[in-house]
């Protein structure tokens, strides 16, 4: 461990309410640890029955229905549907402090490439993300909390949410209601590049703000061995795609994370023609939501600008209606705070680690432009089982061990929290 990071724990562990390292913190971390490996075949059979069978973006019918049958198992109250698909449950006194945590449940359209025994039974369709853990883990503090409900000083509001991947099921959510009256909210997602057993959380701006666009440009097209009698969309094209390259080089602040990708280009089908049109498109992220609209308007600017420079026409889509921009996730700095401490009390200080930023986007940033809330991250990194992968890579692979672990600390976080925030409600 490196200095910076020393003293960064340090001045978080002097500004804990917890006493780390006391016998009642040490007695109560075992408890709650002890108490989630007891349910960790249960956790893993409920991962893997997720798993076998993804579903995409509000369609998690049968996902839905599995968190509802074991909800009813534990007696607890939920409503259902919320955002077509969602559930939200509910434990505690149902009085003030409330505070929620959120799973997401969807899966990603990918073929899974790994060969084992439970991969996904659908061609096409792969929990490529790790949402099938998060929601496994959030339904495992759901079976832990309604075995210690008599300690809950406040109401948890459990929420399951549909459609994180590129489809607002998180916005929709919030329209629906599910905040009301909550105080703070927490969500966690898995991370390949930490080891498991150990947690990375940051405060602040975590993942990026995000959008997507794909440009036409339309000149005339005609032989290529006698170019003056077209308008050539392929150059046009070409000096836009370079010009955007320029963007977060020339315009930004060089201490602030942005980035623009050019991804496919699409023009014609033959060597000896110039097409009529090109089409290309990408991604663009910033750490900032201003940022993000900021080069969305630039992106518009540079490419109709030089469309026209070389007598061509542009048109533009933002794909709002099936990527709708993701604000930038920025975490509450007490929460995060909450989060290291409740991590150190559990894993012990050496598992806690400060989190890298991210450009990728997460719609749990929605919540947090409501309420406070924070995201943290949790290692499911093992060289020996293949934990190796990235998200949204076909080779992703999940080290099951995590599962028990997530669910003792959603269990921690709200019962500690509920206990500190007892005496402040207004």
């Amino acid at each position: 461990m490196n200095a910076i990071a020393t003293i960064y724990l340090f001045a978080v562990f002097l500004s804990s309410s917890i006493v780390l390292g006391s016998e009642d913190d040490e007695v109560y971390a075992k408890e709650i640890m002890a108490a989630a490996q007891k349910e960790k075949e249960w956790l893993i059979s409920v991962r893997r029955q997720i798993h076998q069978h993804p579903e995409l973006a509000f369609q998690e019918h049968n996902t839905s229905s599995l968190i509802r049958a074991q909800l009813h198992k534990f007696g607890i109250p939920y409503t259902y549907p919320v955002a077509k698909t969602g559930v939200v449950a509910q434990l505690g006194s149902g009085s003030r402090p409330i505070i929620a945590i959120r799973a997401d449940m969807d899966a990603l359209p990918l073929q899974e490439l790994v060969e084992w025994e439970h991969k996904s039974k659908i061609d096409g369709r792969m929990h490529g993300c790790g949402h099938d853990a998060h929601t496994t883990m959030l339904l495992g503090a759901a079976k832990l909390l309604s075995q210690r409900q008599d300690k809950l000083q406040g109401t948890v509001r459990l929420i399951f949410q549909p459609a994180e991947e590129g489809a607002r099921g998180a916005s929709q959510m919030i329209k629906e209601g599910v905040l009301q009256d909550v105080e703070a909210i927490f969500s966690l997602h898995v991370d390949h590049t930490t080891p498991t057993g150990a947690i990375a959380s940051i405060p602040g701006a975590f993942t990026a703000a995000g959008c997507v666009f794909e440009a036409r440009i339309v000149g005339v097209g005609g032989h290529a061995a006698s170019p003056q009698t077209s308008i050539d969309p392929v150059l046009a094209t070409s000096f836009a795609i370079l010009a955007l390259q320029q963007l977060v080089s020339r315009e930004t602040d060089p201490l602030q994370s942005n980035v623009l990708s050019v991804t496919f280009v699409k023009g014609g089908t033959a060597l000896n023609v110039i097409p009529s049109y090109v089409k290309f498109g990408g991604t663009l992220r910033s750490q900032t939501t201003e940022g993000m609209y900021y080069f969305r308007q630039r992106i518009k600017e540079v490419i109709e600008g030089q469309a026209a420079v070389h007598r061509c026409n542009a048109y533009l889509d933002f794909k709002e209606e099936d990527f709708t921009p993701y604000p930038a996730a920025v975490n509450d700095n007490n929460l995060h705070l909450h989060v290291v401490r409740v991590g150190q009390l559990l894993l012990g200080s050496d598992n806690v680690h400060e989190a890298e930023k991210v450009m990728a986007g997460e719609d749990f940033a929605y919540f947090q432009q409501v309420i406070p809330g924070t995201m943290f991250s949790i290692g499911i990194r093992n060289d020996k089982v293949g934990s190796i992968h990235s998200p949204h890579s076909p080779f992703f692979f999940l080290d099951e061990e995590v599962l028990p672990i997530g669910a003792a600390l959603h269990t921690a976080l709200a019962e500690l929290y509920l206990k500190e925030h007892k005496h402040t409600i207004h």
